[in-house]
């Protein structure tokens, strides 16, 4: 097969990764790729978003199976357009892709399917916005109702938090993401993540993870896109997940397709965990990324196989072969992420690591100028590795990033430690 992967992250480098290990994949095309993704795939130089340029580009190269790696381009149609042109797809389309593109519709969904979320309100004026805040108080969880690339989101510990919220979305600073606003009820417990492949019928659960979204050590500092995952996620125990399915994950893909709109891909299930008990948090219609790292890491080639039946609507004929074992990952950041950063500074010691089936550095935010590996965003590298224990998995992911000279990176040394410890 011909494949093509549409973004240039480190999901989509782990995605290359793991289907490059299938011997289906004959010819691996990424775009637009990165540094290290460019010593497995060819990287071409493509506006994803572009659906009309996508379809001409999979035409020209005789694509077989695109796979779509972020959440823009599937907010965009990306999806519709390539199926329209006869292109097998891993993606939803653009009408169910809203389930991660509007807050608001989502919690509609969820309502109608009487699937356990927190109470919320949605607005679209910051009075009204304010007025409820002022009626609920805080804490109070503060969501601009569009995409805003991990950073619509404000747990607002105090009414006074949750007022500057509401004033930054509507004032324009997440552009038209923030036109909108849901607010929710704060939900506590332990988060964690549930991967569900859907062909539009069948759920085929992949996998379970937990991050960590907070910059430093100890979970302290501002929120981040993810510093760090690991899977499985011990919250998430068996009973748990068969609650997921039966009572949130169900419901929403059987109400997704009586309106019409049945959902195919991948479904992020955010969860809230509180005394066995989960809560929805929210969903994304793509992989994680860190956790999609993990996930690859864990399940390998195998992955190729179950995207396709996704894709080809054979989901209930597929098993997912998981090994006994655990992973982890580590996130390099340029320094100053989440904040103002420097680009440019070079990254040494990459070409001397060994990268085995194991342990992998998967790059997020590369490029490479004049020979040299170079930090090209806030989230560059994931130091990803297994083990037969966390532990283990743990203690290989950090060798690596000890191998790592880059004096401008920087990460947390706690990846895990709800179930390790602190030490």
């Amino acid at each position: 097969m011909n494949i093509l992967i549409l973004g240039g992250g480190g999901r989509e480098h782990s995605l290359a990764w793991a289907v490059k290990q299938n011997p289906k994949c004959d010819r691996l095309i990424v775009a637009p790729g990165n540094a290290g993704i460019a010593d497995i795939a060819w990287c071409a130089a493509l506006d994803i978003e572009d659906g009309e340029a996508v379809v001409a580009f999979a035409e020209e190269h005789a694509i077989d199976f695109v796979i779509v790696g972020p959440e823009a381009p599937l907010a965009a149609g990306i999806s519709d357009d390539l199926r329209a042109a006869g292109f097998l797809t891993f993606g939803p389309s653009k009408a169910a892709a809203q389930l991660e593109a509007s807050k608001a519709f989502t919690k509609d969904i969820c309502d109608a399917a009487k699937a356990p979320t927190a109470a919320w309100a949605h607005f679209t004026d910051a009075p009204a916005a304010k007025a409820y805040i002022a009626e609920h108080g805080a804490p109070i969880v503060i969501k601009a109702d569009g995409l805003a690339a991990g950073k619509g989101v404000t747990v607002a510990m105090t009414q006074a938090q949750a007022i500057e919220a509401v004033d930054d979305m509507f004032s324009g600073t997440l552009g038209a993401a923030g036109a909108e606003v849901v607010i929710e009820e704060f939900m506590d417990g332990e988060e964690a993540s549930y991967f569900i492949l859907c062909d539009g019928e069948t759920a085929l659960p992949i996998g379970t993870a937990q991050d960590h979204k907070r910059l430093g050590d100890g979970d302290t500092g501002p929120n981040t896109g993810g510093m760090g995952a690991y899977s499985p996620a011990p919250v998430l125990s068996d009973a748990v997940a068969k609650r997921a399915m039966a009572e949130i994950v169900e419901p929403t893909l059987a109400e997704m397709a009586a309106r019409g709109t049945p959902f195919t891909g991948v479904l992020y299930t955010g969860l809230m965990i509180k005394d066995g008990a989960p809560r929805l948090v929210e969903y994304n219609v793509r992989f994680g990324d860190p956790e999609c790292q993990i996930l690859m890491m864990r399940l390998g080639g195998q992955v190729l196989d179950l995207m396709q039946a996704a894709a080809e609507g054979r989901l209930a004929e597929m098993r997912v072969n998981w090994a006994d074992d655990h992973a982890i990952t580590v996130v390099m950041a340029t320094d100053g992420y989440p904040g103002a950063y420097a680009k440019g500074s070079v990254i040494r010691g990459l070409d001397a690591i060994e990268e085995t089936s194991r342990q992998m550095v998967f790059h997020a935010g590369t490029d490479e100028k004049d020979g040299q590996i170079r930090a090209a965003g806030g989230r560059v590298l994931n130091a990803t590795a297994r083990g037969a224990t966390l532990e283990e998995a743990r203690d290989r992911a950090y060798g690596l990033i000890d191998q790592i000279d880059w004096p401008e990176g920087i990460c947390r040394r706690d990846i895990g430690w709800r179930v390790l410890g602190t030490s």
